[in-house]
């Protein structure tokens, strides 16, 4: 079974423009992302279809996990790396059964120990906590604590996966209190230099693995 990688995990953002997408996912590769999720809920078919696969092609030459997020039937099509299920996408049992033991399943548990834990005992590869500050593209998404991470820490053995507003000046603190992956979009993806963000946010792991 694979494991998910700790480091930066690049979410993208939702657009039509796939030339654009692919060129800003690449810039985030080219700066050491660790993994990256697909995240579209439109109801272009056709479109998030060529994305993923569009994706996943990209991804695989830069060795980093493609990750669908909340579309069991797209990973599987798509024959992506993974898949990221919050509480009412499906089953992670299911998700295991259809992508076999190879892929990476992760599971959202946001403010919620004991939904990571269960998540943890149903084959979950990572366990994703959040929002943990005031995140541009969900504002209202009820808040984690770091004390959550430091929890967590002692029960779960799979990695953490922070989520939620997450910038080059907050993300210490994340680290700090245990997480292993820090979930970022707007910190990555609407920078002036993504490439240029993504080493940056990447320095902030090469700096904890010294101390």
């Amino acid at each position: 079974m694979r494991e998910f990688p700790g480091g930066i995990y690049a979410l993208t953002a939702e657009t039509a423009d796939t030339e654009q997408l692919l060129t800003q996912v690449e810039a985030a590769l080219a700066g050491g992302v660790a993994a990256v999720q697909y995240r579209d809920k439109s109801d272009d078919v056709a479109r998030r279809h060529e994305q993923a696969s569009e994706l996943v092609a990209l991804c695989r030459r830069f060795g980093v996990p493609l990750i669908v997020n909340d579309d069991l039937r797209l990973a599987d099509l798509t024959d992506a790396d993974g898949v990221h299920l919050g509480r009412d996408d499906g089953s992670l049992r299911e998700a295991r059964i259809i992508l076999g033991k190879d892929k990476l399943i992760g599971a959202s548990c946001y403010q919620d120990l004991e939904l990571a834990q269960a998540a943890q005992a149903t084959g979950a590869d990572y366990v994703a906590f959040g929002s943990f500050f005031a995140s541009p593209t969900k504002p209202a998404a009820p808040r984690a604590g770091l004390d959550l991470l430091r929890d967590a820490t002692a029960v779960i053995q799979v990695p953490l996966v922070a989520i939620g507003g997450i910038t080059l000046a907050n993300a210490p603190l994340l680290l700090d209190a245990g997480a292993d992956s820090l979930a970022v979009l707007s910190a990555l993806f609407d920078a002036p230099d993504i490439q240029a963000a993504a080493r940056d946010l990447n320095q902030l792991f090469e700096t904890e693995s010294e101390e």
